[in-house]
């Protein structure tokens, strides 16, 4: 496929639309089931609701807030954006009134749309009081919003109605963009401060996609099926969930929550699937516990098949004649009932958005998953590089896409130069000048590039600890190995301008449900004798886990948080990545305090 052959994100759209017709595109539950929506239904959808927003009075290069969960309306609404000329600002559907008010004026937003009154009720109290923002759409009736005085609150079906009555000129208006036109404002997660908006181009994401088909073409591109269940506000799953599986004529199935993923994976049966680690951090973790209670006959099957696995996948040569044969029912007793645990289609599962733990990827090869580790940042709308299908290296990230190149600085931060490369952070011109240099997106991750020409990240640039002696650690790398035990769930690790590392640890909530019934404990954890336990038991684990770091990467002391890290609280990004600075805010007492501890003693 010629992606370059497109100027716009919406011209694609419309051919492949013009394409598949009558062919299911977008499936989504209801009562229970998943119903289709055409190609043709949604490019109706879509021109009539992109002229029904001209006649609102939205013009070239005004912007939309957009705020819904993961549905087709989802879909069309950003369609219709662009075709109408607008630049879509997609938000998080667990942004606070705050956070929405903050999109709204920095992006200077005309309008907004959302889909639910529950999410309305944050979103259009910021939008009255945004100096720009003149009208919003929903898509379920909203029954206590009321048109105030500087907003005009419409429903989805009403702006739909009235774009019917209006010419069919959709495709040659949305005709006049071009490639280097921005079509999007993604807001950065803010890992680390105050989101900033990234201006993406049609180019930059046709760009991407291309990356993404030449990388897919290597299994074979024929009729797919992709689960979306990460948020389409997010820029990774904004072009892989939406643009790249338009491209390529997939039908894109939303998964009604993340609760229910198992099931629905079980159901659609996907052949493509993006995720981020923590979901494969956490299937881990669950069956590990089912095996403590199989027999044991089970757990030296699954323990032999995941010796084998990882045989094949460091060294094919190392498998002996008697690996070959045990390894038959091993692929046929475990490695199929994991695979049928993911609907047993899939060609590759994507693995972005953070760090994969190279102990969790290898668990998951061994298990006969392809994990196709990527990297990538929102201003490279997103992906940089990730794994080819069957060349996979599950320490690193793969070689850069189709398209991109990639150099390392001399202080080790990963460069990156291609069409990818975002036009701009919006309204923040020393913030772009200093992130772009000519052409070359500094990246802010440290890395190295090895003989095959794959991508090694070994830290982030900013969050790499300085320690009082002068030495560089990797929170990451020590995080990782926490997380892994099974009796933590999170972890922070702590020690900038410090002697030595400290940590935050959140217990894995099933291991101390556990643990605790062992223990006598039940309902006394929150007794000095419980606390005194617990703190011993977790104790034990950090001992553990120092025997496999290095003398700078030990953690002297630690302190046990009872509430977990979560998007709700602020102290997790949409996409699963613990936000620092929020975590520090909440607990930089405590985690001085072990320094104090430390120094007394």
């Amino acid at each position: 496929m010629d992606y370059s052959a497109w100027s716009s994100l919406t011209e694609l759209f419309f051919a492949q639309a013009k394409r598949h017709s009558d062919k299911p595109f977008l499936w989504a539950k209801r009562d229970g089931r998943f119903q289709p929506w055409t190609w043709a239904e949604v490019e109706r959808c879509v021109k009539e609701l992109s002229r029904g927003l001209r006649e609102q009075g939205l013009k070239r290069g005004e912007r939309v807030v957009l705020v819904s969960e993961n549905r087709p309306e989802w879909v069309i609404a950003d369609l219709a954006i662009m075709a109408a000329g607008g630049i879509t600002v997609p938000a998080y559907v667990t942004n606070t009134r705050e956070d929405h008010a903050h999109i709204l004026e920095n992006s200077g937003a005309v309008g907004a749309i959302v889909s639910t009154a529950a999410l309305a009720k944050r979103l259009l109290p910021a939008a009255e009081a945004a100096p720009d923002c003149r009208w919003a759409v929903a898509i379920e009736p909203v029954p206590d919003a009321a048109s105030g005085a500087s907003l005009e609150v419409l429903g989805w079906d009403d702006v739909r109605q009235r774009g019917a009555a209006q010419p069919d000129d959709v495709e040659d208006y949305a005709g006049q963009a071009t490639r280097d036109d921005v079509c999007c404002f993604i807001y950065t997660s803010g890992t680390g401060g105050l989101p900033k908006g990234v201006m993406l181009s049609h180019g930059n994401i046709l760009a991407n996609c291309h990356g993404a088909y030449v990388l897919v073409s290597e299994v074979g591109i024929e009729h797919e099926s992709y689960l979306s269940f990460l948020p389409l506000s997010h820029s990774y799953e904004h072009t892989v969930g939406e643009f790249f599986t338009m491209s390529i004529g997939a039908e894109v199935y939303f998964a009604e929550s993340v609760e229910t993923l198992l099931s629905d994976l079980a159901t659609v049966r996907p052949t493509i699937m993006t995720a981020v680690p923590r979901l494969y951090e956490s299937i881990h973790q669950r069956i590990e516990r089912g095996l403590k209670k199989e027999k044991p006959f089970k757990r030296k099957l699954f323990a032999k098949t995941l010796e084998i696995g990882l045989k094949r996948y460091r060294d094919p040569s190392s498998l002996s004649l008697l690996d070959k044969v045990i390894d038959l029912p091993c692929e046929h007793l475990v490695r199929n009932k994991v695979r049928q645990r993911f609907g047993g289609r899939l060609k590759g599962m994507m693995s972005g958005g953070a760090a994969l733990n190279t102990d969790i990827g290898e668990y998951f090869q061994a298990l006969g998953l392809n994990i196709l580790q990527g990297y990538g940042q929102t201003e490279a709308a997103p992906v940089i590089a990730a794994n080819p299908p069957r060349r996979v290296k599950i320490d690193t990230v793969g070689p850069p896409l189709t398209g991109v190149e990639v150099k390392i600085a001399e202080d080790g931060e990963i460069l990156a130069r291609g069409e990818m490369v975002m036009k701009g952070y919006w309204g923040d011109e020393e913030a772009t000048a200093r992130t772009v240099v000519d052409g070359w997106l500094h990246t802010g991750d440290i890395g190295e590039i090895d003989a095959d020409g794959y991508i090694k990240i070994t830290d982030r640039k900013k969050d790499i600890i300085v320690l009082s002696g002068g030495d560089n650690v990797s929170p990451a790398r020590v995080e990782g190995q926490l997380t892994l035990q099974p009796e933590i769930h999170q972890a922070m690790v702590y020690g900038d301008k410090h002697p030595h590392l400290v940590a935050l640890l959140v217990p894995d909530e099933e291991w101390l449900k556990g643990w605790a019934r062992e223990q006598g404990l039940s309902g006394k954890l929150e007794e000095p004798a419980g606390q005194d336990a617990l703190r011993k038991a977790m104790g034990a684990v950090i001992e553990r886990v120092n025997t496999g770091l290095s003398n700078l990467e030990k953690l002297r002391r630690f302190e046990i948080v009872a509430e977990p890290f979560t998007v709700e609280n602020g102290m997790m990004t949409p996409t699963l990545k613990i936000r620092r600075h929020m975590i520090k805010a909440n607990y930089g007492e405590a985690l001085e305090a072990l320094y104090s501890k430390a120094a007394a003693q």
